[in-house]
């Protein structure tokens, strides 16, 4: 019984094909996404998008930083009781010092301001000259 080679090798090809897509597609599914965490959200009740801020703390009191940004602007973010903030662990908003770099999460005020949800300190993502984290824009 004689078989016929192209039907083979295309019976071959496509088992390959199918293969490294799913491969593909299984990999894509073990990569953390952070888009849900920088973009895309709203705060309840309004329409201010959350959005990172990232920069260096110029000014500190009990309910805001002053953050210096990389275009050389700066932000008020304010903050409550409520706002978790990170170091390597949650840590408390008395170990916000001027100098440390921030990122920030939160709504965005009519003001210009930005109330905080969340604060790293010293954050393990790379800032493009233009500001942007990266995976933001």
């Amino acid at each position: 019984m004689q078989k016929n080679p192209i039907a083979i090798i295309i019976l071959a090809v496509v088992t390959a094909a199918g293969g490294f897509f799913g491969g593909m597609k299984y990999q894509q599914s073990k990569q953390p996404s952070f888009a849900g965490f920088i973009g895309n959200r709203t705060a309840t009740g309004n329409r201010n998008t959350f959005r990172a801020t990232v920069g260096d703390v110029i000014a500190s009191d009990d309910k805001s930083i002053t953050v210096k940004l990389a275009d050389g602007s700066s932000k008020i973010v304010l903050f409550s009781d409520k706002t978790e903030i990170y170091k390597t662990d949650t840590t408390q908003k008395n170990d916000l010092k001027v100098g440390d770099r921030v990122m920030v999460t939160g709504s965005n005020n009519s003001d210009g301001s930005q109330t905080a949800e969340n604060i790293q300190i010293n954050p393990p993502i790379r800032v493009f000259p233009s500001g942007a984290p990266t995976g933001t824009q």
